[in-house]
């Protein structure tokens, strides 16, 4: 059985459902009735902002859920880029969550695994830039 989901959007935003994107006019609130994979336009990384290793990593994941036809060469990317950041980063939080993300992945659940990227971005943002250089803009 599958759960419903509400979701209140308001003017002028879009959501991106099954590959497709959606702007609302007005404030409206969505009732989703079946299985579908959406991604609310303030989680969207554009390219230009994936500047950082994890952020990269969002955006390679992020194009698996978006852009299904082209989920094939993302999930390619993804195997040549998670590697790399497993052996660039020392943090242990990072590291245990870069695991997660992994199988994540492998299952197909990538809703899960961009809350699980988003979730490390303070970590990296203190590693990069230290507490008070830490970009601003939150994906």
């Amino acid at each position: 059985m599958s759960a419903t989901m509400h979701i209140s959007l308001r003017a002028g935003e879009k959501i991106y459902i099954n590959g497709g994107v959606l702007r609302v006019d007005r404030k409206v609130s969505l009732e989703l009735l079946n299985d579908v994979t959406f991604l609310l336009e303030s989680h969207v990384i554009q390219a230009e902002d994936a500047k950082t290793p994890l952020r990269q990593l969002y955006f390679v994941v992020q194009l698996m859920l978006i852009q299904p036809s082209e989920a094939g060469e993302a999930r390619a990317m993804f195997r040549r880029l998670l590697p790399l950041l497993l052996t660039t980063f020392e943090n242990r939080e990072i590291l245990a969550g870069l695991k997660t993300v992994d199988a994540l992945v492998a299952q197909g659940r990538h809703f899960e695994a961009l809350k699980t990227i988003r979730g490390l971005f303070a970590a990296e943002n203190s590693i990069m830039f230290g507490e008070a250089e830490a970009p601003t803009r939150a994906a």
